[in-house]
Order: C-alpha cells, then structure tokens, then sequence
C-alpha cells in the first residue's frame, strides 16, 4: 500500500510505516490541484490540516482505501462523502487528549491569579499587589460542554481540586465519576465556569452567542481549547463589557484559517482587537493539543490504528 503524507509529523509515523511494509511518500509543498492530479496513486493519505478533502478530490482519489488526521478533529474532510466511497476514516484524540487538559486548566488557573497582567507588571517595573488580587477555584461549580476524549482529560485534571464538575452533551450516558451529567437547564443554573470541548459540527457552528451566553443564571468565565467558530466573537465581547462573562481564555479564534496554521491576513475585527487589548482575557495561537509529548502520541495513535485496520 503506498501512502501519501501531505503535512510533516513525528518521524516515528513513517519510520513504523516503513517497517510493516507500506510504501511512504512525502509531499508537503505541492499544491491542492497537484496533489489531486496524483492521488489516484496512492491507497493512504495522512495529513494534519493543510487543505479540505472534497467531493472533487474524493472523486480523484480513485484508490483511496483511507484518510489519517493527526489530530482530533475531521471536520475539513468530506465525512459522509468519504464514507460512502468506502474510505476508511481514522483521526487520534486520545493523543493530545492530556495536553488539551492540562492546557485548559493552566488558563484557568493564569487568569483567576491574574499570572500574565502580574508578570507584565513586574517586568515593567510595577509592584501591584492589592490590584493582583487574585480568586479561588475550590468551592465553585464548572461545567464542561462536550463530554468526549477532552472534556474527560480537563474533569480528570479538576480532582484536586474541591469543585463541583458538571457536564453537559447530546449523547447520553456519558458521565463519570469526575463529571455529573445533567440537562442543559440545570448547566446553566450552577456553573460559574464554562469549558468548551466539542468538534465543529453544524449544531456547534456559533453555538456561543448572545442568546446562549444570557441563558445562565450567574455571570461565569469562559474557556474555548475547542473549536473557534464554536463562538460568535462579537456576541462574547458584548458578554465581557456587561461582565456576564468575567474573563475568557481562548486557545482557539472564530477568524483561523481551515488549516488552523494562520489567523486572517485582511484587518483586525474590532471584536478581536477588543480582546486582544483586555486584561481578563488570555489568548494562545490554538496550540492546547499542540506538546512535544503529544506530538509523539498523535503519530503513535495513527500507526496503531493503521495497524488495527489494515494487519
């Protein structure tokens, strides 16, 4: 079987490939139209996110036996087109589940002890204390939207500490002993800190907006290490000048590219430069999945799941 990489990755991914006798090119440079032009070639392809698999590009790949994301996510991929070609499809959660975790709480934990507004501080010559005032995450209820291989790292890496853990999900029966499941109304009665871990669908498509936001009962803070048109930028900006939302950490932005690799190249929202210039919220360039550990486990993942299909 001859398999096509089309994004780099840990060189463990086609050294064990090369091992159990598949036949790997690399092509990280060429562009979409060339590949398709030669994708009839090959049985495999793997990639990260560097272009969207469509229907055209499905119908070239006349040969195509399977399609390997490194990484959580398949929405740049034509699912249901995909499947109905009888390719298989395999993505790997499980290897930056722990990464995303931990990233989750380390923003929730820098922005209620103010850690990033402080360091600038300090390095600038101020010495704030009383304005550095920071908040406790013992005794507070969070809830975690979207109960998959994320939101059961980021519950799991909150048993430390003494918290209520709700989560909610359309899939029953998900919950656990780090996590409550419960219906969307008693969600949005408790939490005082609101964690996105959802794939992008057509129901999460700005699922976070206005009237979503206003539907809680206490005012809460805001994480997002998922998807970035998960979240209406504009309606979360109008939700932290009301301080409805207290502060947000945002690993992920409504304006990233498909291949998740820039931002827009035209000029700043107004929404965007809003958050960019506000002291309660805490930003990172969609790098929560994104560790040297995780890294070697994104690949791992892919070749035992290459190995469980195809041996």
């Amino acid at each position: 079987m001859k398999i096509l990489h089309l994004d780099t990755n840990h060189n463990l991914l086609i050294s064990q490939l090369n091992d159990l006798g598949f036949i790997n090119h690399e092509d990280y440079k060429s562009s979409k139209e060339a590949i398709e032009a030669k994708i009839h070639n090959y049985d495999g392809i793997v990639l990260r996110s560097r272009f969207s698999i469509d229907k055209q590009f499905l119908d070239a790949a006349k040969n195509l036996k399977f399609i390997a994301r490194v990484g959580a996510g398949l929405e740049n991929i034509d699912c249901d087109y995909a499947k109905q070609k009888g390719v298989y499809l395999i993505s790997a959660p499980e290897g930056n589940r722990n990464a995303v975790g931990e990233h989750t709480l380390g923003m929730l934990l820098s922005l209620f002890n103010k850690l990033n507004k402080a360091d600038a501080e300090v390095r600038s010559g101020k010495w704030l204390r009383e304005d550095n005032r920071g908040i406790e995450l013992d005794g507070r209820t969070v809830g975690l939207i979207g109960y998959g291989n994320m939101g059961k790292a980021f519950a799991k890496k909150l048993r430390g500490f003494d918290v209520e853990v709700l989560c909610y999900d359309i899939k029953e029966n998900v919950g656990d002993k780090n996590a409550k499941q419960v219906t969307l109304k008693e969600f949005q009665e408790k939490v005082d800190v609101l964690s996105l871990h959802t794939p992008q669908t057509p129901l999460t498509l700005n699922m976070i907006n206005s009237e979503f936001i206003n539907q809680f009962k206490k005012s809460f803070w805001f994480f997002n290490t998922a998807r970035g048109k998960s979240v209406v930028t504009a309606d979360l900006v109008s939700a932290l000048k009301s301080e409805k939302i207290l502060g947000a950490g945002l690993d992920v932005l409504e304006y990233e590219k498909a291949s998740f690799e820039t931002l827009f190249s035209s000029e700043l929202p107004e929404a965007f430069q809003y958050l960019i210039d506000s002291e309660n919220v805490l930003l990172s360039p969609h790098v929560a999945g994104w560790t040297i550990e995780s890294k070697e486990k994104l690949a791992q993942t892919i070749v035992d799941k290459i190995i469980a299909k195809f041996f």
